[in-house]
């Protein structure tokens, strides 16, 4: 394939997963910017602090999920379907822990330089429990959402590594958001 004609594919492949990202991202901003949101990180200082990191952990665990999947699918270690795979499983398993346990690490660092630097925060169980449970709701969505996407452009004859990138930071950053909300709501009732 020339050179001039692969610049071609990968362009029509990634174009319409980018602007997909760009109507993710400010759906997630609007979100963010909502007078409710404001009212939750008025509720539970800290949480300001810690979204950044959360968010972009989103991507970096992910993202390498993804190109895991990506990767063995190219080399033919993985067969683009939902069928048991010891590869596939323990791709999925090792993410569902990553996540989970950065998530609860972001939650307990935050509290932690809060205390040092003698700034207000709301209680560790609060933190924690918020990013642990909006860690849980991103990374189901995150992994079946990869999954699909990486089988489906697979199948289609598309090269997954053109969309990985933009729809792990676009699902990462708007179910991120929603999760947190809704977290930081279900924490409230219960805490």
């Amino acid at each position: 394939m020339e050179i001039g004609e692969e610049v071609r594919r990968i362009y029509r492949e990634s174009i319409g997963i980018l602007c997909v990202s760009l109507l993710g991202g400010l759906f997630a901003g609007t979100v963010l910017g909502s007078e409710a949101m404001r009212a939750g990180f008025r509720e539970f200082p800290g949480l300001l602090l810690l979204l950044p990191a959360f968010l972009a952990t989103r991507g970096n665990v992910y993202g390498a999920f993804g190109a895991r999947i990506s990767s063995g699918l190219h080399q033919g270690l993985i067969e683009p379907d939902l069928g048991w795979d010891r590869r596939l499983v323990n791709a999925v398993v090792a993410s569902f822990i990553n996540g989970l346990g950065i998530s609860v690490f972001i939650g307990a660092l935050s509290w932690a330089i809060l205390q040092a630097l003698g700034r207000e925060s709301a209680r560790l169980v609060e933190l924690v429990s918020i990013t642990f449970l909006a860690g849980l709701l991103t990374s189901v969505v995150l992994v079946f959402g990869l999954l699909i996407l990486v089988f489906g452009s697979y199948e289609r004859g598309m090269d997954p590594d053109n969309l990985i990138g933009p729809i792990v930071t676009m699902l990462g950053d708007v179910f991120g958001v929603v999760f947190l909300y809704l977290a930081i709501v279900a924490i409230g009732v219960v805490l």
